[in-house]
């Protein structure tokens, strides 16, 4: 696929869930979504960048959300389902690959931040579209199919001291 070069229109779908848990089950901290976004775009036109959340009703939370919107996410909001047998459940993966869908004709390249290989499908849609794909996940919970599926893979866990906080 192509290479990276200045004029590349960049979006970057970042699964927020996906990543938390995974730097708090790997290594108890937090993503810094301010490196995610300036590593990723790497001096790119960025077109636009998105943070699929889920509100949790955690205190913290509102703060994160307004974060994102100043680092420059726009964060998309959605609220947890509660079953009749008390699980929950609240997951983007539609969401994320419609709007992945929605984007290509609009971008060089797709960067989607998750380690989840229900978008391996995705990835190899886009590329058959034209569209660079790059995914940035931390390597141990990254799916191979996910990996195998684009153009760039970036392993977050080689550079915890720039993504983590």
């Amino acid at each position: 696929m192509t290479e990276i070069h200045p004029s590349q229109r960049v979006a970057m779908l970042a699964d927020a869930q996906n990543l938390y848990h995974t730097a708090q089950s790997l290594y108890s901290r937090n993503i810094d979504y301010s490196a995610l976004l300036e590593k990723g775009v790497a001096g790119r036109e960025l077109t636009r960048a998105i943070a699929y959340v889920v509100r949790a009703d955690s205190p913290d939370e509102e703060s994160f959300f307004e974060a994102l919107v100043d680092i420059g996410f726009e964060p998309k909001i959605k609220e947890i389902k509660t079953f009749g047998d008390g699980s929950k459940k609240a997951d983007w993966d539609v969401g994320m690959s419609l709007d992945a869908v929605t984007l290509a004709n609009h971008v060089d390249t797709v960067i989607l931040c998750t380690g989840d290989g229900d978008f391996s499908r995705l990835c190899s849609h886009l590329r058959h579209e034209g569209v660079r794909v790059e995914v940035m996940a931390f390597r141990e919970s990254t799916a191979e199919e996910l990996i195998e599926a684009t153009d760039t893979f970036i392993d977050l866990s080689e550079r915890q001291e720039t993504f983590l906080l």
